[in-house]
C-alpha cells in the first residue's frame, strides 16, 4: 500500500526542521504544498519535482497528493508548523475515504507558536491557549467566545492569524476584548517571519499590542498574571522557586 507523508517543516528556515521530516522529503520522489511554503524549501531538494497550489484550495492538494501516491510515487505534503497544528493533517483523513489503497503518514514538526516563544524567551511555561483570529472558517463570535474564555482563565494566548488585509482590525478587537480581563500592562510580545530571513520580535503591555499593526507572517503572545519581562525576554514563570 503506498504512502502519502504529510509533513510538518518548522516555522519556516531549514534549520528548524525535524530530523524525521527531512528524512521524509529526501525519501519521496514528489513534494506538494501551498507555493508560499514550496518556496521555502525547493532549494533544498532541488532533485525533486514540486507541485504547488495558492492559498485556498487545499482540497486540491490533498486530492493531488492521493493522486500521485495512487500511481507509485513517494509523495511528501508539506505545512509550515506542524502539519496537525492548522495544518493538513486533519483535512487528508478526511478526505481518505476516496483513496482507500493509500496510506498517511504524520509527520511533526515545530509550530509558530514553540518557534515564536523561542525567540521571545519563555512565554509559554505554564497553561497556554492557541487561538487563530482568521473568520475565515471559523466565525468571529465564536473566536471571541474563546478569547473570553481563555482570558477569563487566565491562560498565556497564543494568537495565530492576527491580521489580514481583508481583516485590519482582528487584533485591535480581540485586545479590546482581552481588556476586559487583563490589566493594560500584562506583558504581550509579538514574532514576525519566525526562523526565517527578517526575523523581528518585540516585547510589550497589552495596550501597546492593541495599537500594533501585525500580519499573517505574526505571531502574538499574551501573557497571564504571573508573565514578565526580564532583560527584554517575555518570560512565564512556572513557579519552580516556590517549590
Amino acid at each position: 500500500m503506498n504512502s502519502v507523508y504529510v509533513v510538518g517543516i518548522g516555522p519556516g528556515g531549514g534549520e528548524q526542521m525535524t530530523g524525521e521530516a527531512r528524512k521524509a522529503l529526501e525519501s519521496c520522489d514528489i513534494i506538494i504544498g501551498y507555493t508560499v511554503y514550496i518556496d521555502l524549501i525547493r532549494g533544498q531538494y532541488p532533485d525533486k519535482t514540486f507541485l504547488t497550489t495558492p492559498m485556498t484550495q487545499e482540497a486540491e492538494r490533498c486530492r493531488m497528493a492521493f493522486e500521485e501516491a495512487e500511481q507509485g510515487r513517494d509523495v511528501s505534503l508539506v505545512c509550515s508548523g506542524d502539519a496537525g497544528v492548522y495544518g493538513m493533517a486533519g483535512l487528508m483523513y478526511e478526505i481518505k475515504g476516496a483513496y482507500p489503497h493509500v496510506n498517511i503518514k504524520v509527520v511533526p514538526g515545530i509550530t509558530a507558536a514553540t518557534g515564536g516563544a523561542a525567540v521571545l524567551g519563555a512565554p509559554l511555561m505554564h497553561d497556554f491557549a492557541v487561538i487563530s483570529l482568521s473568520d475565515l472558517l471559523t466565525p468571529w463570535e465564536k473566536i471571541e467566545a474563546r478569547l473570553r474564555a481563555a482570558a477569563m482563565a487566565d491562560f498565556v494566548i497564543c494568537l495565530y492569524n492576527p491580521s489580514s488585509r481583508k481583516r485590519k482590525d482582528h487584533l485591535k478587537r480581540a485586545c479590546e476584548i482581552l481588556l476586559e480581563y487583563k490589566r493594560d500592562d500584562t506583558v504581550c510580545g509579538t514574532v514576525r517571519n519566525i526562523g526565517r530571513d527578517g526575523e523581528a520580535r518585540q516585547v510589550m503591555t497589552l495596550a501597546e499590542l492593541k495599537d500594533t499593526e501585525a500580519d499573517m507572517f505574526t505571531t502574538v503572545y499574551i501573557g497571564n498574571e504571573q508573565t514578565k519581562q526580564i532583560d527584554g525576554s517575555m518570560v512565564t514563570p512556572r513557579g519552580y522557586r516556590n517549590v
